[in-house]
């Protein structure tokens, strides 16, 4: 599957702009989602250099996303196409009941 994950409040806890605490079983979870073959997406409000320290951030624990901010590494956009990014799942804290327990993510999915 295709899974969007957002940055601040889903991996880490809401410190925007500095890198908050990581929320627990974030790192294993996502380790274990990719792992099992599934292509994680960055999708966070994040750009430039704060974008960039999110995915260092990430890739120094072992997560590397298949694309950031987009649908695939490379992407280009012609006039008129919509950022909408394409995933099967989005995980972020501003989901309609919030953000489940990593746990419970990884013994969904993983």
């Amino acid at each position: 599957m295709i899974l969007a994950i957002d940055f601040d409040g889903t991996i880490v806890e809401h410190a925007y702009p500095k890198i908050g605490k990581e929320i627990p079983h974030a790192i294993e979870t996502l380790e274990a989602l990719q792992k099992k073959g599934h292509r994680l997406l960055l999708w966070t409000y994040r750009h430039g250099s704060l974008l960039q320290e999110a995915v260092d951030y990430c890739e120094e624990r072992g997560i590397i996303f298949y694309a950031v901010n987009e649908n695939y590494r490379g992407e280009k956009l012609e006039e008129g196409d919509s950022r909408l990014i394409k995933a099967d799942i989005f995980i972020d804290d501003r989901n309609l009941g919030g953000l489940p327990d990593w746990l419970k993510v990884k013994e969904k999915l993983a």
